[in-house]
């Protein structure tokens, strides 16, 4: 694996991954993370924090949540902007799971200024790979802990390493399932990537292959990207 970068106390990279779902990016971001010396933050990481904080837009955000409702972008976005550009916020982060529309990736850059976001890294996986890795996922009916038959199975088929308990697939989990989710991706995730090339700040990286690899290829192009840009 990649040796972590010096960059001052708290790190100064601000990259945003994206990627379909089972493509790694969340396994990924925590990796870039840890190289990079910078906190890897999700939509639900900046909600947490918003509703422990007391703040009047986390409680907003918890109602629409609690609703099972999606939280509108105003909110997403004002979250975060607290989160990540309010008083005390880390001069760096690697943001994972927003921005899923074009409307957000627009209001991050404008929160950003005047620096702007570094580097979008778009994981790149086939969906064939894609369906392989998320139609093996099971969840124990105890406990809650996941697995995936491909590359990380229970010792004992059909139980939870944990408790024992009984693991399942997901409803959402199936074929059909996850192709439908996939396209929903594609359609809200080709404007923002166009979006993003325009402006010379997207790098895609092969997403497909053990873990470690798909790391060193994602370092190797940020810090490519990174260098050029200044």
């Amino acid at each position: 694996m990649v040796a972590a970068r010096s960059e001052g106390p708290g790190g100064r990279a601000r990259i945003i991954v994206l990627g379909k779902q089972g493509s790694g990016k969340g396994t990924q971001a925590e990796y870039l993370a840890e190289v990079y010396g910078v906190p890897h933050v999700s939509t639900g990481d900046a909600f947490r924090a918003a509703v422990k904080a007391g703040s009047e837009l986390g409680r907003l955000a918890q109602s629409y949540m609690d609703r099972g409702d999606l939280v509108p972008d105003d909110i997403v976005m004002g979250v975060l902007r607290e989160h990540l550009f309010g008083p005390g916020a880390p001069e760096g982060f690697i943001l994972d799971g927003v921005p899923r529309t074009l409307a957000q990736a627009e209001a991050l850059e404008q929160m950003a200024s005047p620096r702007g976001i570094d580097v979008v890294v778009e994981l790149e996986v086939p969906t064939a790979e894609v369906l392989r890795r998320l139609s093996a996922r099971r969840v124990c009916t105890t406990c809650g802990t996941n697995y995936n038959l491909a590359f990380n199975p229970p010792k004992a088929p059909g139980r939870c390493d944990v408790c024992g308990g009984q693991l399942v697939q997901r409803d959402d989990d199936t074929e059909e399932a996850i192709r439908r989710r996939l396209e929903l991706y594609e359609s809200s995730t080709a404007p923002l990537v166009s979006w993003y090339r325009d402006r010379g700040k997207l790098v895609s990286v092969d997403g497909d292959g053990p873990p470690e690899e798909v790391a060193e290829r994602l370092v190797a192009a940020i810090d490519a990207a990174r260098a050029r840009a200044t």
